[in-house]
């Protein structure tokens, strides 16, 4: 299951109505800028979970954290130190509140939905994405190495977090050529042209 799928399924569907109702939009409305917004999102912990110490950081996060009562509780989604932790987690992950302003146009413009709503929307995603970790990592699944000679997500190595960061993995393949890593690559080179 990937990150997406997890979010969706969360209480059937109901994080993602809350989400819907939180800020006005309709379940249609509400997918699409979950849809939008979990690439970048996705993109930027694996690339920071492939850095030195950056996997331990953030299994680290997930065990300290109590993110999976996002998803488990989606009426917590509304509570304002939701949002709080949520920009936390965007600071970390992005580095600087211009990156998180560029994901949101570019999720504007995907979408039709305003950035100046889909900016509001980024920490709660952002907190509902590492609710989907924490329940995975909780299972004890994302914890095995890959295969013996073969890569990991996004192009790390053997033991970078197995199924942890594979529900990363296919948000981020857009050609689903197997690799995340050309992709990924891709949408820094665009991140990096636009500036």
């Amino acid at each position: 299951m990937n990150i997406l799928e997890a979010i969706m399924q969360a209480q059937n569907g109901g994080a993602v109505d809350q989400l819907g109702q939180q800020f006005g939009l309709d379940s249609r409305q509400a997918e699409s800028a979950l849809g939008a917004l979990l690439p970048s999102l996705a993109g930027a912990l694996s690339r920071n979970a492939s850095q030195p110490g950056g996997l331990d950081g953030l299994l680290g996060a997930l065990a300290g954290g109590q993110h999976a009562r996002y998803l488990d509780d989606p009426s917590t989604l509304a509570d304002p130190a939701t949002t709080d932790d949520g920009n936390g987690i965007l600071g970390h992950v992005f580095g600087s509140k211009e990156v998180s302003r560029e994901v949101a146009s570019r999720a504007a413009q995907q979408t039709g939905i305003g950035a100046d709503l889909l900016k509001q929307i980024l920490p709660i995603v952002a907190a509902m994405v590492m609710g989907g970790l924490a329940k995975q990592s909780s299972t004890g699944a994302g914890f095995g190495a890959p295969p013996a000679g073969s890569l990991g997500p996004s192009g790390a190595m053997p033991g970078a977090g197995g199924g942890l960061l594979d529900m990363l993995t296919p948000m981020l393949d857009r050609n689903r050529d197997g690799s995340a890593l050309d992709d990924v690559l891709d949408m820094a080179a665009g991140f990096l042209g636009r500036r």
